[in-house]
């Protein structure tokens, strides 16, 4: 029996619309990738996966991401502009990045979406 390939999931709790998680597949302009948000009243958090590493919000810790040894590229939003869904990474500039994620190429500066090219690029 094949398995169930599942593309996108939200979890939130029984009549409410906060807490609320959502994971799904994203085609962003430089390849397929997996999306992820979380929300809850007052705050949240978002991230871009590939097989490599990941474009996150400033909710990750590079220090601790580094000691385990991941690829992680770090943008932050402002209350102007907050960073909530995956999709909000793609022109935000990346603010911090761990060293694997440096050797894979990735750099301060570049935009979220330059940042993805290259972790997919590295599958």
């Amino acid at each position: 029996m094949p398995s169930a390939f599942v593309t996108a999931a939200t979890v939130r709790m029984t009549g409410d619309d906060l807490p609320r998680i959502t994971d799904r597949v994203i085609e962003t302009p430089v390849g397929k990738a997996l999306g992820h948000s979380a929300r809850w009243e007052g705050g949240q958090y978002c991230a871009i996966l590939t097989r490599k590493g990941l474009i996150g919000c400033g909710a990750y810790h590079v220090p601790t991401m580094e000691h385990f040894g991941q690829a992680v590229a770090i943008a932050r939003g402002t209350p102007e502009h907050p960073l909530c869904e995956p999709e909000d990474l793609y022109q935000a500039k990346i603010v911090e990045a761990t060293r694997q994620a440096e050797e894979l190429g990735v750099r301060v500066g570049d935009t979220g979406l330059e940042a993805l090219a290259k972790l997919l690029a590295a599958e």
